[in-house]
Order: C-alpha cells, then structure tokens, then sequence
C-alpha cells in the first residue's frame, strides 16, 4: 500500500517536472558545422531564440552579418541555414523558442535576439550590467547563465 502511495504521488511529479525544467531551456546547437562556424566568433546561439524567416533572412545577408563579414561558402550556407531553420522557435514550439518567438509579428523577422519582446522583458537591469568587464555585450549570455551553450537559461 505505501509503495502504491508513494507511486501514486511521484508520477505526477515527474510529468510536471519536464514542462517546468522546459521553460529555461532549449535544444542546444548539436551540428558539428553549425558549431564550428557560428561558434569561431560568438556563441552558437540556440535556433530556438527566432523564427525560421529570421534565420533565412541572417544567412542570406553574411557579407554584413552585424558590421563583419561573414561569407561562407553556399553549399556551408545552405547546410547551416537548414539547420536553423528546422530548429528555429517557431517550428520547435516549445521552451524559450515558444516563449521567444511567440510575441513576434507574423511578418517581422528580427535579427538580434537581445531585441526580441522576451529578452527585453527578461533582461530589465541597469546599464551599469552591460558594461560589467564580464558581461560588455548583452548577446554574452555565458557572462550571466554559465551553462547557455548548454541550453539551461535559469536564473
């Protein structure tokens, strides 16, 4: 009976575990190519932070990717645009992809993701944060969440 008890108990423990643990989380970058490339020059941030049409739109426009450039050959270009694509927040739905890209206008395709409505709503610090020796850029998430590469956003 108490074994049945303490069953009966932890199953729903353990369902609700995974959605609440989901929240602060998102599928980190698991291609070899697309962590090579991404990651030579920042963190290979997570796909699931925008929306498939934002990918697109940042892989078709390397030659000034943020003021550098960043061509790459297109056969490179394709792959990791098919990368992004297929684990982008609006095709995955869950986790902070969902909660990222959700609040984005069907036909807007932001190219930062530090001005996206939930890094905003999330990130509320003073200026004197940003420009902590540690953290200088807001699209240095390690600064602040140490496992990012990892996908764990918590706080």
């Amino acid at each position: 009976m108490r074994r049945l008890l303490i069953s009966a108990l932890a199953v729903p423990l353990l369902l609700a575990a995974p959605a609440r643990a989901d929240d602060d989380w998102a599928p980190p970058v698991t291609d070899a190519v697309v962590k090579k490339e991404c990651g030579d020059c920042h963190m290979a941030f997570q796909p699931a932070f925008l929306p498939a049409r934002s990918w697109r739109v940042m892989m078709g426009s390397l030659r000034d990717h943020f003021g550098d450039n960043a061509t790459l050959p297109e056969d490179t270009v394709a792959h990791i645009r098919a990368y992004l694509e297929t684990n982008a927040g609006d095709v995955i739905g869950r986790g902070v992809g969902r909660d990222f890209t959700r609040r984005i206008a069907a036909n807007a395709a932001p190219q930062r993701i530090t001005e996206t409505h939930e890094f905003l709503r999330e990130h509320r610090f003073s200026d004197s944060v940003w420009k902590r020796p540690d953290v200088v850029t807001k699209s240095n998430c390690v600064a602040c969440h140490p496992a990012a590469e990892r996908g764990y956003y918590e706080d």
